[in-house]
């Protein structure tokens, strides 16, 4: 199976894809959408969707994962942010009905084995795991790929994770 993982962003969203071998998950490709400040929100949106779009075309995942969104100050990004994950999702969703969800603790403890890694410590072990030459970049890339680990990581107890 493949598996595309997400990290929402609005100014950056990162992607990533792998695929999923019965002795070792294998590294596809990542990379990130990027929309300009100087755009009005709705075209941004609106690019979102259609390179999400593209995304899904090009690689035809079996599975989608999102990391959640966390957020303890700024309600403005809470906002802007959710805004172009709920694009991502929806257009996910007209794709297919097998999209999942990992909080990023979740993801910590199923790439590094510690809920409270930090982020230069996810990113080497998802070198690692992937048995890549070096860490992914960008950080928002690399966060899509570690999620979509997590969910190759859960094993029949993704099912646990599925969107609501």
């Amino acid at each position: 199976m493949r598996i595309m993982g997400i990290d929402p962003g609005l100014a950056t969203m990162g992607w990533g894809v792998i695929d999923e071998n019965s002795n070792a998950p294998e590294f596809v490709a990542s990379g990130v959408i990027q929309t300009l400040p100087s755009e009005t929100l709705p075209r941004r949106l609106c690019l979102i969707d259609e390179q999400v779009e593209e995304l899904i075309a090009l690689f035809q995942p079996g599975a989608i994962v999102f990391e959640q969104l966390f957020f303890a100050k700024n309600v403005t990004t809470a906002f802007t942010v959710g805004a172009a994950r709920g694009v991502a999702i929806a257009r996910c969703a007209r794709y297919t009905q097998a999209l999942y969800e990992y909080t990023p603790m979740q993801i910590k403890q199923a790439v590094v084995g510690y809920g409270k890694a930090d982020k230069h410590q996810v990113q080497r072990m998802t070198q690692l795991l992937l048995k890549l030459p070096e860490i992914i970049r960008p950080d928002d890339a690399a966060d899509a790929v570690a999620a979509a680990l997590t969910h190759y990581q859960s094993g029949r107890f993704g099912a646990l994770h599925i969107m609501k």
